[in-house]
C-alpha cells in the first residue's frame, strides 16, 4: 500500500537464525591448531567430527548415548522367557489335569496318568507328546492352548507387524487362512525378485490383497525384503544367544506351535530372506540378562534393538577405509537416538559438505585432508606464531605463477589486468594514451591505456631445510615446534620472498623431500635411525639446481647420525652408537656443500654431549653456525637465520 513504511536494523531477538550453525574457518583453524602442536592431520580432521563444532553435538556424544541404550538393552530380561513361559503354563495344565484324574476311579483315568507320570522333562518334547492327548480337565486344555497360541502369536507378530490389528478386524480361523495365502504369495513374490523379473505389477497386487499385514507401506519389493530380513535376522540373534538346550526347546515349541504348513512357509521365507540379503548382520552370542522372562517378541525387539544400535555405532566409528558421513543412516539415528542427535548428525554432514565446497578440505582414498587453500591458511598461522613482524608481506595469498614485481624484467609487456603486481611499463602507458585520445596536453589515461613490464622468476637464494623425523623427536615433544617452524618458513618464501628457492628434506632412516602438504601429514618415523648424510646429499641436488642463488642449509636435529646408505647398493644401514663409517659418510657431504659455497647452520635440540660434539664439529668444519634454541624460540631462530642468510656473503 501507498504510504507503508519500513525500517530495517541489526536483529535482537537473539541469535541469528540465518547464521550457519557452525564457523568453518573456526573449525580449520582447530585443525591447524592441532596440527602445529604435533598432532596428526587426518586424525585432527577426525577429531573436529568426533569433538563437533564448539565442542557439541561430536560422533563421540552419539556413540557415547549409543553405547548407553545398548547397555541398557543387555540388561532388559532373560532371554528364555518363551521356554519359561511355556513350562509355566505347561506345569499350570498338569496340575489342573492331575486334579481331575484323582477324583475319577476308572481306568482311562489311572491310564491317563500313567501318561502324564512319563512326559519326557523336555518342554518342547512334552508339549509334542501331548498334542494328541485328549485333556479330562478343561482348565487344563485352556492353559495347553495358550502354549501353542500364545507363542505361534508372538512369533507371528514378530514377524507381521500388522498381524494383530488383523486378527482384531477378522476372526481367528479366517486369518489363519489370510495368513498361510499371504506368505505362500510372499515366497512367491520374493522368488520371482530373486530371479531378476520385473516385479512391480506383482508387488502392486501383492499389498492390494495383503497389504493390512504390513503397517510400514513398502514401497517396492527392496523396501519388503529389508523390513522383513531385520526382523528374520533378529529371530536368528535370539536362537545364537540361547543355550544348545534353550535353542532346542524353542526350536520344538515353534514347530509345534506354527503347524507343519506354517513353518514350511516360514522356512521358505527364511531361505529367501537370506538369499536377497546375505550380508544382513545376523550375529548371536549377546548376554542379555536381567530379571523379568521376555516372551519371544519382547527378546527378538530387544535382540533387533542391539544389532541396530551396533550398526550404528560402527558407522559413527568412522575408522573403515573410505568411511563418510553419508555411511551414518540419520533416520536409523532418529529411531534409536532421537530427533536432537539425527539434527547433530546433519549439522555434521553439512559442516564436512561446506568444508568441502569452500574449498578447505579435499578426500582421497584415506579419507579427508586439508587442500593448499588450508595449509596455505595453516602456514600463515604459524608464521605469525613464530615472527609476528613477518606479516607485512604482499597482500592476500598468491599462487604465484609469475614472479612479480620481485622478479628481472625481460623486455616484454603486455597490457595490465586486475590483480597484477608487476612494473608498470610507463614509456608503453604513455604511448598507449597517445595513440588513443591524441596529442593533446595534458594526457589523459585510461585503465585500458596501462601496460605492464613481463618479469621472469628468478632466484636469490636456494635454501634446504633439513628437518628430524625420527621418533624420538615426537617423544620428546619437539614434533610441533619442526612442524611449525617449517610450514613458517615455507608461508614466509612463498608470500614475502617468491624469487627464493626452497625445498623441506624430512630425514629418519633415509630422507625424502616433502611438499607443504606432505610436511602437515607427515608423521614420525618408527624405524630407528637418523640419516643426515642422505638428508645433506638432497641438499646438495636441490642447491646444484639454482647455481646462481645463495645457497642456505638449515638442519633442526635432536640426535647425531646413526644411519648412512651403504655406497654399494643404496641400502640404509643402521647402527648405534654411531660407527666410523656413519660419521665419515656425513662429513664428505659436509665437506662437499661447503666446497659448493653452501652455508650450513645447525640447530640442536636437547642436551646430548654427542651430538653436541658433532654439531659443533660440522659448524666449525663448514665455516657455519651452531643454535640450541629453546623449543617456544626455535621458529624465530630458524626464520631469522633463513632472513640474514639469504643476504648472502658474496
Amino acid at each position: 500500500m501507498a504510504g507503508n513504511r519500513f525500517r530495517y536494523g541489526q536483529w535482537r531477538g537473539g541469535p541469528d537464525p540465518l547464521a550457519p550453525p557452525y564457523d568453518v574457518r573456526a573449525a580449520v583453524d582447530s585443525v591447524g591448531a592441532e596440527v602445529l602442536a604435533g598432532g596428526n592431520l587426518r586424525e585432527a580432521l577426525r577429531d573436529l567430527l568426533r569433538r563437533g563444532p564448539q565442542g557439541r553435538g561430536g560422533l563421540d556424544d552419539l556413540a557415547a548415548r549409543a553405547r548407553r541404550l545398548r547397555r541398557e538393552a543387555l540388561r532388559r530380561g532373560d532371554l528364555d522367557g518363551a521356554v519359561t513361559r511355556a513350562r509355566a503354563l505347561l506345569d499350570q495344565a498338569l496340575a489342573a489335569e492331575r486334579d481331575e484324574l484323582r477324583g475319577r476311579d476308572d481306568e482311562a483315568a489311572r491310564f491317563a496318568e500313567a501318561v502324564l507320570d512319563n512326559l519326557p522333562r523336555s518342554t518342547a518334547r512334552a508339549v509334542r507328546e501331548l498334542a494328541g492327548y485328549e485333556w479330562a480337565s478343561e482348565e487344563a486344555r485352556q492353559a495347553y492352548r495358550r502354549i501353542l497360541d500364545g507363542l505361534r502369536g508372538d512369533v507371528l507378530e514378530q514377524r507381521f507387524a500388522g498381524l494383530r490389528d488383523a486378527a482384531r478386524a477378522a476372526g481367528g480361523p479366517q486369518v489363519q487362512r489370510q495368513l498361510a495365502e499371504m506368505m505362500r504369495d510372499l515366497n512367491d513374490l520374493l522368488a520371482r525378485h530373486a530371479r531378476s523379473e520385473d516385479t512391480t505389477d506383482a508387488f502392486a497386487e501383492f499389498m492390494r490383497r495383503h497389504g493390512e499385514f504390513f503397517p510400514e507401506q513398502p514401497r517396492d519389493v527392496d523396501e519388503l525384503v529389508d523390513v522383513l530380513a531385520r526382523r528374520a535376522a533378529a529371530g536368528e540373534r535370539l536362537m545364537r544367544s540361547l543355550s544348545d538346550r534353550q535353542r532346542e526347546e524353542l526350536a520344538g515349541l515353534m514347530r509345534e506351535s506354527l503347524g507343519e504348513r506354517l513353518a514350511g512357509e516360514l522356512a521358505a521365507l527364511d531361505a529367501n530372506l537370506r538369499a536377497l540379503r546375505p550380508d544382513l548382520h545376523r550375529g548371536g552370542g549377546e548376554r542379555v540378562r536381567g530379571e523379568q522372562p521376555l516372551g519371544y517378541g519382547e527378546a527378538t525387539g530387544a535382540l533387533a534393538e542391539i544389532a541396530e544400535l551396533d550398526e550404528l555405532l560402527d558407522a559413527l566409528d568412522q575408522e573403515h577405509p573410505g568411511a563418510t558421513l553419508d555411511d551414518v543412516d540419520v533416520e536409523a539415528v532418529a529411531r534409536t537416538l532421537g530427533r536432537d542427535a539425527a539434527d547433530d548428525v546433519r549439522r555434521l554432514r553439512e559442516l564436512e559438505r561446506e568444508l568441502r565446497r569452500q574449498g578447505w578440505v579435499t578426500r582421497d582414498a584415506d579419507g579427508l585432508t586439508l587442500s593448499p587453500k588450508a595449509l596455505r591458511r595453516l602456514a600463515g598461522t604459524a608464521l605469525r606464531q613464530v615472527f609476528a613482524d613477518l606479516t607485512a608481506g604482499p597482500r592476500g595469498q598468491h599462487d604465484l605463477r609469475t614472479a612479480g614485481a620481485a622478479g628481472e624484467v625481460s623486455g616484454a609487456s603486455r597490457q595490465w589486468e586486475y590483480g597484477d603486481e608487476q612494473p608498470i611499463d610507463v614509456v608503453r602507458t604513455l604511448h598507449r594514451a597517445v595513440r588513443r585520445a591524441g596529442p593533446s596536453v595534458p594526457v589523459q589515461l585510461a585503465a585500458e591505456d596501462f601496460e605492464v613490464a613481463e618479469t621472469e622468476r628468478r632466484a636469490s637464494a636456494a635454501v634446504a631445510l633439513c628437518v628430524d623425523l625420527s621418533y624420538s623427536m615426537i617423544s620428546q615433544g619437539r614434533w610441533g615446534p619442526m612442524k611449525q617452524t617449517a610450514l613458517a618458513l615455507s608461508h614466509l618464501m612463498a608470500t614475502r620472498f617468491p624469487q627464493d628457492a626452497l625445498q623441506i628434506i624430512g630425514f629418519g632412516r633415509q630422507a625424502a623431500p616433502l611438499t607443504q602438504a606432505e610436511l602437515a601429514a607427515v608423521e614420525p618415523d618408527l624405524q630407528q635411525g637418523t640419516n643426515l648424510q642422505h638428508a645433506l646429499r638432497l641438499a646438495g641436488r636441490h642447491l646444484r639446481r639454482h647455481p646462481g642463488a645463495e645457497p642456505v642449509v638449515l638442519v633442526v636435529t635432536d640426535g647425531e647420525p646413526t644411519a648412512h646408505l651403504d655406497p654399494d647398493d643404496g641400502q640404509a644401514y643402521f647402527h648405534w652408537p654411531p660407527l666410523s663409517e656413519t660419521i665419515a659418510a656425513t662429513i664428505r657431504e659436509v665437506d662437499r656443500l661447503t666446497r659448493a659455497g653452501a652455508m650450513l647452520n645447525l640447530f640442536m635440540l636437547g642436551e646430548d654431549p654427542g651430538l653436541r660434539r658433532f654439531v659443533d664439529a660440522v659448524a666449525r668444519r663448514s665455516r657455519g653456525r651452531m643454535f640450541t634454541p629453546d623449543l617456544d624460540d626455535l621458529g624465530e631462530y630458524v626464520v631469522s637465520d633463513y632472513l640474514r642468510a639469504r643476504r648472502g656473503r658474496r
